[in-house]
């Protein structure tokens, strides 16, 4: 660690490599069978340390998650309400669906969210409400606001439109379901956001 560094840069780096740590652990125990031990020895700190960042498990699974939506910089009022719908929808899209490709952490999050939504319905609540509920909620006010938009309801064609992106990357990623349903990327976001603005 970097002796010039501030105190305050020093408690973040220690909180970013104990949330990779967790990170690395969940992927590859899954939620019940991560080890708060194995965490700290995969961050390379003390469990006091650990736990003095974070209270457990829950904890560190609810940081990874706000860790995953803090990066939606594409979800920016000024931005969008000051362009073209049309570019604005597509950015957002394949910011979206990038985020859910391939081996990217926030996929592998919600395919461990998915899988042990049945015995921890707490996890899959955490998720929603720190990811899906902002995204839902900025997007209806962009619906509602759009100089170029006129919709009837807001907030049902941002549920649309993010669960038309959540249903491909489930589908795609982690069904597998690329050759037996195959669709371009490119022609599924211009085809959904047809169905939102029309001719617009």
């Amino acid at each position: 660690m970097n002796p010039l560094k501030s105190p305050k840069q020093k408690v973040a780096d220690k909180a970013e490599a104990i949330l990779a740590g967790a990170m690395q652990e969940f992927m590859t125990c899954g939620y019940a069978a991560a080890s708060m031990d194995r965490i700290a020895i995969a961050a390379r700190v003390s469990k006091p340390t650990l736990y003095s960042y974070f209270q457990g498990k829950e904890g560190l699974f609810t940081a990874l998650i706000q860790q995953m939506s803090q990066s939606d910089r594409l979800l920016d009022e000024e931005r969008f309400l000051q362009h073209p719908i049309r570019e604005s929808l597509k950015l957002i899209a394949i910011d979206f669906l990038d985020k859910f490709s391939g081996e990217q952490p926030l996929l592998t999050l919600f395919r461990l969210i998915i899988g042990e939504s049945g015995r921890f319905p707490d996890l899959a609540q955490t998720f929603v409400r720190n990811f899906e509920k902002p995204i839902i909620e900025k997007m209806s006010y962009l619906f509602a606001h759009h100089p170029d938009l006129n919709v009837a309801d807001p907030e049902i064609t941002a549920r649309f439109f993010i669960g038309n992106m959540v249903h491909y990357a489930i589908v795609q990623e982690i069904l597998n379901g690329r050759d037996i349903l195959p669709m371009e990327r490119d022609r599924f976001v211009d085809g959904s956001i047809d169905l939102i603005i029309g001719g617009n």
